[in-house]
Parts: structure tokens; sequence; C-alpha cells
């Protein structure tokens, strides 16, 4: 028994050994384990740390960076256009945008509204052709195929650049108002024969006229805030003032009052820069994303005002009274449709329809004066220069004969 007992406890000592080696061994490797997750223990509070200081630095460029802002509407314009990314905050939801999408500018109003406590400074510059042809039978007509008396043939062509600087500010996150400053230079060219001469040659008769053109205020405001597939709904209202030149200040070369000329041309000899009347135009505007595209459209309306007392300059500094003359009103309605075409350009498309109404002396309609339809194809380009500055080139196209053949805009909105 004892001999037993001795070969138990030989046989168990090494059996401990081996136990407290592994337990050992296993300590060992708990404490290397537990180094290796207080190391990534710290590197994960590093990256958080990171975390934080980038969600510091990009919420300050959010507050300091101003809006990208367009030139101009759209409808209505004012294209607007700046689709530049946005900062957004790291681990948390980019925020809902609810500014209209931006597009290429067509319109006098842009889509987008500039940010509250931001300003844009728009300088553009606009040339516009057009030309026309008149023919006036001075005479009577004894049967049909009879003319007796002489016929005026007229040709008219018509150049007009107009530089303009346009500030807009922000005064609330849907709320923006506006001042537009134009200088207007104007050029006609004539070419007819003069009636009751008998002249069998043509005239050119040359005048031309550049001063300030009529001031523009304008307020404009984002109705809605859309959900789904509703629409933007900007709302605008516009004032015209009458600071330029007034048509009936210019001297004209009139027809029955015009000493040592009894006939004259009845053109002016000084063109005028502003139309002479002051007019206020409300209008709407809507704006309907649909990646990639935005459709776009406007109705508006203008109220000219009339005037009292009206008489017109005529050579040898005669006055010539004309009495109250109160313009048509207009119609007008357009619709488009804008697509980026990358992260810095887009492209828009659309028609731009006007019905100006008959003019009225002393309360009756002018026996001259006839309803108008006016009607433009505009196509649209605009590049993203930087974040601040937005390149818009607008190219219109007349459609009926009373709209000017050709109006090329450039626009360049500056944000600040």
């Amino acid at each position: 028994m004892a001999l037993s007992s001795a070969m138990v406890q030989a046989q168990s000592v090494p059996a401990r050994k081996g136990i407290t080696q592994r337990i050992e061994v296993l300590e060992q490797q708990v404490s290397a384990q537990s180094r290796e997750i207080e190391a990534m223990r710290q590197q994960v509070l590093e990256q958080e740390a990171r975390y934080q200081d980038l969600e510091r630095s990009v919420a300050e460029a959010a507050r300091s960076a101003p809006q990208p802002v367009t030139a101009e509407a759209a409808p209505a314009g004012k294209a607007p256009a700046d689709t530049g990314p946005r900062p957004v905050q790291v681990g948390v939801a980019p925020a809902v945008d609810n500014q209209p999408p931006a597009v290429a500018p067509l319109f006098d109003q842009p889509g987008i509204l500039t940010q509250p406590g931001h300003y844009v400074l728009e300088p553009s510059l606009q040339y516009g052709y057009s030309s026309s042809n008149r023919v006036a039978l001075v005479g009577y007509t004894v049967i049909p195929a009879l003319l007796i008396g002489l016929i005026d043939v007229r040709e008219v062509k018509r150049n007009t650049l107009t530089a303009a600087l346009t500030g807009r500010w922000g005064l609330t996150r849907r709320l923006e108002v506006e001042m537009k400053v134009p200088y207007v230079y104007r050029s006609d060219d004539s070419i007819s024969r003069e009636i009751f001469t008998g002249s069998a040659s043509e005239r050119a008769f040359n005048s031309s006229g550049r001063d300030i053109g009529d001031i523009e205020f304008a307020a404009r405001y984002q109705l809605n805030e859309p959900k789904g597939n509703d629409p933007y709904l900007i709302g605008s209202l516009r004032f015209k003032t009458r600071t330029g030149k007034d048509p009936f200040e210019v001297v004209t070369d009139c027809v029955t009052r015009c000493l040592g000329n009894t006939t004259g041309t009845g053109l002016p000899l000084d063109l005028p820069t502003g139309s002479g009347f002051y007019s206020l135009q409300p209008s709407l505007t809507w704006l309907l994303p649909s990646d990639p595209a935005v459709f776009f459209g406007g109705i508006s309306y203008t109220y000219n005002f009339g005037r009292s007392n009206v008489s017109r300059r005529v050579l040898a500094g005669e006055q010539e009274f004309i009495g109250s003359v109160k313009p048509g009103d207009v119609w007008g309605i357009n619709f488009g449709m804008g697509l980026a075409l990358n992260d810095r350009s887009s492209f828009s498309v659309g028609i731009d329809l006007n019905s100006v109404g008959r003019t009225k002396q002393n309360g009756v309609n002018v026996p001259s004066s006839v309803r108008t339809q006016l009607s433009s194809l505009l196509l649209g380009y605009s590049y993203r220069y930087s974040n601040r500055t937005t390149l818009n080139v607008t190219v219109g196209a007349g459609l009926t004969r009373d709209t000017p053949d050709l109006t090329l805009s450039v626009r360049l909105p500056m944000s600040f």
C-alpha cells in the first residue's frame, strides 16, 4: 500500500505543474488581449475626437458660407443657378432643403431666393434686334385696282443695348427684395420714300438715344414648403418707375404741325429710353423638380397707369396736345424645362407669351391700336464658375412679327 501511494503522489506532481503552466499561459494571453483592447479603446476615443472636430469645422463652414444663388427666373429667371455640394454634418441626416431647385434662368424672375443676411449683385447686358416693314396707302381708291395718291413703304431696323445692375437682398428664408437700374442705348434706322414729294429714291432716317432706363423694384416670397410631388410656389410684385427719357419729351418730326415741313416723317429725332408710364406687375411662379429635370412656369399681369394732360414736343419747340393716354395692360404666361448637365452646368428651354391690350386716348381706343401678341422661344445656359459666381447666357428668337427677332442676354450673379 505504501508503494502505491508514493506512485500516485509522484504522478500528481507533474500534473499540477502542467495545469499551472497552462494557467500562466492563459493569464498571459488574457493580459495581451487586455492590452490590445485598451489600445483599440484609445483608438476609438481618438477617432471620436477627430469626428467631433470635423463636425465643428463643417458646422462653422456651413454658417459662414452663403447659399449659392442663381439669377433670375425665370418666369418669369431670376435662374438663378448654383448646384454645388452642400456641407453635411457627420453622423447627422442631411437637412431638408426647402429652397426651389436651381436652373438656368430664362425670364426676369429667378427661381431660388437669396438667403437671409446675404445679397447678390448681378451685372447684365442685353442686346435686342428687330426689323419691320410698313406699307401706307395715302390717297383714295376709285375702283379696287386703282389707287389715286401715293404709297409709303417703310423699313425699320432697331437695335437696343441695355446694361443693368441688379441687387437682391435676402430678408428672411422665404422673402427677398430686388432693385434694378438699367442704362439703355437705342438706334433706329428707317428706309423709306418721302410721301407727298413724288420722289423715286429712297432715303434713310437715323435716330438714336442713350440715357438711364426705368428703375424697377421687386419683392418675392416663397408661398409654400412642398412635400412629395408638390411644386414650389413663388409670388412676386414688381413696380416699374418712369425714370427713363420720356417718349413725350423727345422731339418728333411730326406730320401736321411742323414749321418749314408740312409733312415730316412722324418719327422721333431722339429716341426715348423709358416707357413714360408707371406699371405694377404681380406674378406667380411655380417649379416642379422631377430628377434630373426641373419643370417651371409662371403667369403675370402688368397694369400700366395712365397719364393726363400729355403733350408731345415737335419741331421748333412747339407742343402738340394729346390729352390722356392709357397704355394697354399685359397678360403674360411662360413655361419651360431645365436640365442639369453636370454639377457645374445646366441647360433650359422655354416659351414666353405676352398679350398687350389696346392703347386708349381720352378714354377711347386709338384707331390704329390693336391687341398685340408677343411670343419668344428662349434657350438658356448656366455655368457655375465658383461657389459665389455663376455665368448665365440666354438666347431668344421671336415667333411673331411684333416680337424682336433676336435677343441675347448675359448675366453674372455674384453672391456675398
